[in-house]
């Protein structure tokens, strides 16, 4: 009798413990969701910096170097593709198997993350964790808490929008992964090989990474147009962003349910695209290191592929510090813009562009206020964009003025890089695979705040939102 009840005892201390450890991180989560996404996002680095510390994990069997390991947890949770060690042959099998799942665990997004995990932990998904989630798809919510206007992925559509994450991740890497195989054969690799590469492939071009697992990267497929070809449709898909692959699944032969983002998101992606690799063969037809010795065919399609993995891919049939100077501009602006909200890509987001281009033709018209797809877009969203653009510019400011300082390299390769590991692209020229130490730490402070978001970052570090009851006189300043 004694024994059961110490055992009813034990049972009670124990839920006891286990319920102020949930009621503790109930309380985190409703202080402010952005911190608690950020705290996960920061343990699973910390977490794969300690994997990748491991001798284990390099190929070697020796200790990576503090700085090596941190930087490489930080590039492959924020699905960058950065390196500070030859991926290819650095790592063990154990070391490339992290990287694989650590690139589709960062893919995910770091509030849908910690929200699926919040679902773990409490075997639903509650009111909570579904406006987490939601505010992946729509960073207003954090920012202003819930909003009125249209979302991309309403309240009560999360848990459709989770699985979706989830399936569509499977079904798009899995599908690239089996067409990639043929070309890994034609390419001279064994079954083994053709297949583990393919996969760690494909989920590098979905997740917008751009590792590559094998010796040389893409040396063997400079000619191979197929698997350039997947690797931009795997880009592609993963720049959307889950809102938009989630409306394409549900409604993709009835356009006009789409929303506003949706329209957005296609709409400018769509524009960039085409946009880019006009300017890249304009100014690289005739570069002599680059396409200079292409035919016309491999010169329109390699300005394609290029535009493509600039805006967030990483991959690269060409070395970057070849480029011309007025092509690594253009690559900076494509890789500050990125790719889609709540997606693999990095950048300032392509709807942030395109509502301020709408403030902008607004304005030059006299209209009262911004309109797209017959849809008005409340005035709370420009100042949300401009917010970000400046955030991003700063963090791109100050990176750069640290590297240049560090490292006396020029000025045009280190704003490569930096807005590089800021968008989270991965392509580089060069200069991140030889920063010292200290270098090495700003480029993975760069990436991790690029990759969290600049709104996120922002909403977490405010304590709290101030309600302010009264109206100061309005003045006006001198502007322009």
């Amino acid at each position: 009798m004694r024994a059961q009840q110490l055992g009813r005892l034990g049972r009670v201390d124990r839920r006891s413990w286990l319920g102020r450890a949930r009621d503790a991180l109930d309380a985190l989560v409703k202080s402010s969701p952005s911190r608690f996404a950020i705290l996960i996002f920061a343990s699973l680095i910390l977490l794969f910096t300690v994997l990748f510390s491991l001798p284990i994990a390099s190929a070697d069997r020796q200790v990576t170097p503090l700085h090596d390991a941190v930087f490489t947890a930080v590039s492959v949770i924020c699905v960058t593709g950065l390196a500070t060690v030859d991926m290819a042959t650095h790592w063990s099998p154990f070391g490339n198997t992290l990287v694989f799942i650590g690139v589709n665990i960062g893919g995910v997004g770091v509030l849908t993350l910690a929200s699926i995990l919040g679902l773990v932990i409490s075997r639903r998904l509650g009111l909570r964790a579904k406006l987490i989630a939601a505010s992946d798809t729509n960073p207003s919510r954090i920012h202003v808490g819930p909003v009125a206007e249209r979302q991309a992925v309403r309240l009560g559509e999360v848990g459709g929008l989770l699985a979706t994450v989830a399936i569509s991740a499977l079904v798009i890497e899995l599908t690239i992964a089996i067409a990639m195989v043929p070309s890994m054969l034609v390419a001279g690799y064994d079954a083994w090989h053709s297949v583990w590469y393919s996969f760690y492939y494909s989920a590098m071009a979905f997740t917008n990474t751009g590792f590559s697992p094998n010796p040389g990267g893409m040396a063997p497929f400079v000619e191979d147009y197929w698997m350039q070809s997947l690797l931009m449709i795997g880009v592609f898909l993963g720049s959307l962003g889950f809102p938009v692959i989630f409306a394409l699944a549900r409604a993709w032969r009835n356009p006009h349910r789409w929303s506003v983002h949706v329209k957005l998101t296609l709409a400018t992606t769509t524009i960039l695209f085409v946009a880019g690799a006009a300017m890249f063969l304009l100014l690289e037809y005739n570069n002599p290191r680059t396409y200079g010795q292409l035919d016309a065919g491999p010169t329109i399609f390699q300005s394609f592929f290029m535009s493509m993995m600039t805006r967030s891919g990483g991959f690269a049939t060409i070395d970057m510090h070849e480029l011309n100077g007025s092509s690594l501009l253009v690559s900076d602006m494509l890789m500050f813009i990125g790719g889609g909200s709540a997606s693999t890509a990095g950048g300032i987001k392509v709807t942030t562009l395109a509502v301020l281009f709408l403030a902008a033709f607004a304005e030059a018209r006299g209209a009262p206020s911004m309109e797209a797809f017959g849809r008005r877009i409340p005035r709370d969203m420009l100042r949300l964009s401009v917010s970000v653009v400046l955030w991003g510019a700063t963090i791109v400011a100050v990176a750069s003025i640290a590297l240049l300082q560090i490292t006396k390299q020029p000025f045009d390769y280190v704003l490569f890089d930096v807005i590089s590991a800021f968008a989270t692209c991965g392509l580089s020229t060069g200069l991140t695979a030889e920063l010292p130490p200290e270098g090495v730490y700003v480029m993975a402070a760069t990436m991790f705040m690029g990759r969290v978001g600049t709104v996120t970052l922002a909403a977490a570090l405010a304590a709290s939102q101030r309600r302010q009851l009264f109206k100061r006189p309005e003045e006006r300043p001198i502007v322009g």
